[in-house]
């Protein structure tokens, strides 16, 4: 007798984003069996909250790095509750726990952040540039406030914390304070909303994150079945692209609260990519771009760690050094004042 064929789960957080996500990849993994024959492995989904989810008090600055998202997913794959974690790329930790790797990474979207004006202000308020000295901008990113921050003194930046639909709500409240607000464009895309999105903010004016715009699939590192079906629906190009990025990020020891930005192009093998790091307040900037031609993984890597050595040896040292010391003295801050209550 034959065996059945295996059934893969494949898990996300339980955010509408998160789930529309999940699906793209099971229908990727799907179209590998077009024929759909009773031999064809099947695919299912599983949605649980993260830490990151259900902490939507304090800013992400003081929470802590990427692993608020990823944690609780991670505890069910390696205990093979579920086969795959489908997640936004630049929410993954540049370190994995031991027993897990990233096997498949699809198509990106646009990595651009965009910008999102309230309701009834988008034919007054077109850029960044027409929105009136004082205004309130909604963000979670310190690495947005602090790139924004060098070209916009006159803003205020407050935190938002959220899904994106709830994000939008809170701009959109006639008594809120919002004018606008900055989302990644990826996700107001995936989630059919791109309607919304008012102007793109690119470079010079703002570098996106690292692995913006990009799904990665995590999966048990000795599980060789899912791993050929997650190479099967990697894309060349944004691999690469996303790597490079990773792998400047590593070396910087970045995490979801650190200012550094980046931007990737890959044709005909040649690699370009741009690395920045930007104090909090805006008023120091290091940047530094790289082209090579490119031909493996290693390359590609070796690329964005040179890079990131580069940032290092003309100002971002210093620039992340501040940074943490500023962590941690508020984070300290938050932790007295939350023992006096």
């Amino acid at each position: 007798m034959s065996e059945s064929p295996r059934t893969f789960v494949l898990a996300s957080r339980a955010s509408q984003l998160a789930q529309i996500q999940t699906n793209t990849a099971v229908d990727n993994l799907k179209a590998l069996y077009p024929n759909e024959s009773n031999s064809a492995p099947k695919f299912t989904t599983s949605f649980m909250a993260t830490a990151g989810d259900k902490n939507q008090s304090q800013a992400l600055f003081l929470l802590g790095g990427k692993a608020l998202w990823t944690k609780e997913l991670e505890v069910a794959l390696l205990d093979k509750t579920v086969d795959m974690l489908v997640h936004s790329f630049k929410d993954v930790p540049t370190s994995l726990p031991e027993g897990c790797i990233i096997a498949g990474i699809m198509e990106r979207e646009d990595p651009v952040d965009s910008l999102v004006v309230k309701k009834g202000k988008e034919d007054v308020w077109k850029t960044l540039d027409d929105l009136p000295e004082g205004s309130v901008i909604g963000t979670s990113s310190v690495r947005r406030v602090a790139q924004l921050k060098r070209k916009y003194p006159g803003f205020k930046f407050i935190d938002v914390r959220g899904n994106l639909n709830t994000r939008l709500a809170k701009l959109d409240d006639p008594d809120g304070p919002y004018a606008a607000i900055i989302l990644a464009k990826s996700g107001m895309v995936r989630l059919g909303m791109g309607h919304r999105l008012t102007s793109d903010l690119g470079p010079p004016t703002l570098y996106h994150a690292v692995s913006q715009g990009a799904l990665a699939i995590e999966i048990r590192s000795d599980d060789t079945e899912a791993l050929e079906l997650c190479k099967r629906i990697t894309h060349r190009d944004t691999a690469w692209r996303c790597l490079a990025e990773r792998a400047c990020l590593r070396v910087l020891e970045g995490g979801c609260s650190v200012p550094v930005g980046v931007a990737t192009a890959l044709e005909d093998n040649v690699l370009s990519i741009t690395g920045c790091v930007t104090s909090l307040d805006g008023s120091q900037h290091v940047e530094h771009t790289i082209k090579e031609s490119v031909s493996s993984v290693e390359e590609v890597e070796d690329m964005g760690a040179r890079l990131a050595k580069k940032l290092m040896q003309t100002g971002a040292k210093e620039i992340l050094d501040e940074i943490n010391r500023d962590r941690e003295r508020r984070a300290a801050e938050a932790e007295s004042k939350e023992k006096k209550t």
